[in-house]
């Protein structure tokens, strides 16, 4: 369904529905999670039975946030989470637009009877859902949530809805300093403030509270970084034996990928982490000006995502991968 007809369709099947479930893609980020919160608040507040159901669990830096105590994590609690998406007359996926985003839930979120909306800013959408709500031109789905509620109900933007929104626009903006990142974005930042997000607490929750651990790892990826022989490319391995002598835990490696970014002249920083669990190599890019990331990612290495951000991830050895990867962006240069 069309953008222009997608909020007033949703709002209806919001005063319809009495049951709701909301999902964010598998290992959640402050955006994937702000904005499953500030919708959950919303809806609650309306007087309907909701509830957030994770594929997996997240960072701990998000734990602070208003309502994650009550997220149900699927891959914990499967059978309750099974239930939950059985008895939902709604659906919410939100940013995602792929159902194999969803982990483990996918074939559960297929078999159901609940209409499906999609809301998300990833480029080319999957076409699973009743009403998609999808804008890849904006920078995170915590901006097109704050337009939907806004939209709705313009009084009913809480405190805490204020923070989970400021949470999610700000780290998927990178700090607001992405291209993503424009007037409309600062407008709503500014509304934000205004209703209760207190800008610099959230900011020293989310960037100031490392480990020591998770310093010493961030010590050891820098120690690490490569840069390609004349490109503007770096790239940053962790393995698993790095990861363990730093006890890593989810997220820890959140944002080490923009440090290569930092390098004067640098387009593209690359990370590479080993996970032995999944026996797979993720891949996290970031790049600056032309170089599509997203397209890079998704022909070379099963990914995607943004222009200047995207995710994939290589079956091979780290090694394998590392050389792989030094040898297609020396021809791409």
């Amino acid at each position: 369904m069309k953008n222009k007809k997608s909020e007033s369709q949703i709002k209806s099947l919001i005063e319809e529905s009495s049951n709701c479930v909301i999902i964010p893609h598998k290992n959640p980020d402050g955006d994937a999670i702000g904005s499953c919160l500030a919708l959950n608040h919303f809806l609650l507040n309306k007087g309907l039975n909701s509830m957030i159901v994770s594929p997996n669990d997240y960072p701990n830096f998000l734990k602070w946030m208003p309502g994650e105590n009550e997220i149900l994590n699927f891959e914990n609690d499967t059978s309750k989470g099974i239930v939950k998406i059985e008895n939902a007359d709604l659906i919410f996926t939100l940013d995602f637009n792929d159902l194999s985003r969803s982990g483990n839930m996918c074939d559960y979120i297929k078999m159901s009877s609940a209409k499906k909306i999609m809301i998300d800013h990833h480029e080319s959408p999957k076409d699973y859902a009743f009403i998609k709500l999808s804008h890849p031109k904006i920078g995170s789905t915590c901006e097109i949530i704050y337009n939907l509620i806004n939209y709705i109900d313009s009084d009913a933007i809480s405190s805490n809805i204020a923070s989970c929104l400021y949470t999610g626009i700000m780290t998927d903006t990178g700090s607001f300093k992405f291209p993503s990142t424009t007037a409309d974005t600062h407008h709503i930042i500014a509304k934000l403030i205004e209703k209760g997000a207190n800008n610099s607490e959230i900011h020293q929750k989310i960037y100031d509270t490392f480990s020591y651990n998770r310093l010493k790892l961030l010590g050891i990826a820098i120690k690490n970084i490569i840069k390609i022989d004349s490109a503007p490319y770096v790239i940053i391995t962790l393995s698993q034996k790095e990861l363990d002598e730093c006890s890593f835990k989810k997220g820890d490696a959140e944002g080490f990928v923009n440090y290569g970014l930092s390098i004067k002249e640098i387009d593209l920083s690359v990370i590479l982490i080993e996970s032995e669990e999944e026996n797979i190599i993720k891949m996290s890019f970031r790049s600056k000006g032309d170089f599509l990331a997203n397209i890079f990612a998704e022909k070379y290495f099963n990914g995607g995502g943004h222009h200047n951000a995207a995710g994939g991830v290589s079956k091979e050895t780290l090694i394998e991968t590392k050389n792989r990867l030094v040898n297609l962006l020396k021809l791409y240069n």
